[in-house]
């Protein structure tokens, strides 16, 4: 038997961080995506324990300043990209900038320098991922799917999904529906 099911990252590893650091007796709190503050000091020990501990869930403690500011703006993206509610009034440069406390040419200078490709790339390889799996759950048209990840057309959306992915939306929908009848008939 087959089983499809969704889930939602952030979730997922939000209740992996708190089952975690429960079973090390850790005193924490949650923060923003991406972040916890250690309340009471620890031993090294306690910390390389969680260290390993994650790293089998591939959650790995991030110490270097620059793959913190990284993974910050990755945070920011994603937390855009998935929830429209979340998304800017002001442009996205902007709104890393006034987040993250730095101006927006140092932002995209230590995103590409370290991450190879641009913020612009990243956020739409973000949007397509989204749109994909928005496909996937049969839910949305095409229109309101354009709607809910902030293009200004189904023919933008098509034209950069066909960039990232090499098939249009419609193509990829198609082939969703051929897979999900081949797996139901076995």
């Amino acid at each position: 038997m087959k089983l499809n099911f969704n889930y939602d990252g952030n979730i997922a590893c939000r209740a992996i961080l708190q089952e975690q650091l429960e079973k090390l007796e850790i005193n924490y709190q949650l923060l923003d995506l991406g972040q916890i503050e250690i309340v009471d000091a620890i031993s090294e020990e306690s910390l390389n324990a969680l260290q390993d501990v994650l790293k089998k869930y591939g959650i790995q403690i991030i110490n270097n300043p620059k793959a913190q500011l990284i993974q910050k703006i990755k945070d920011a993206i994603i937390e855009i990209v998935y929830d429209k509610d979340k998304f800017p009034d002001v442009t996205i440069s902007q709104y890393l900038a006034d987040k993250l406390n730095f101006r927006y040419g140092y932002i995209t200078n230590v995103f590409s320098e370290y991450t190879h490709t641009s913020i612009e790339n990243f956020i739409i390889i973000q949007k397509i991922e989204r749109a994909k799996k928005l496909i996937i759950e049969e839910k949305l048209t095409l229109t309101e799917i354009s709607y809910e990840l902030n293009y200004s057309s189904v023919a933008y959306l098509s034209t950069q999904f066909k960039k990232v992915t090499g098939l249009t939306p419609s193509l990829f929908k198609r082939i969703v529906g051929k897979r999900r009848k081949l797996s139901n008939k076995e």
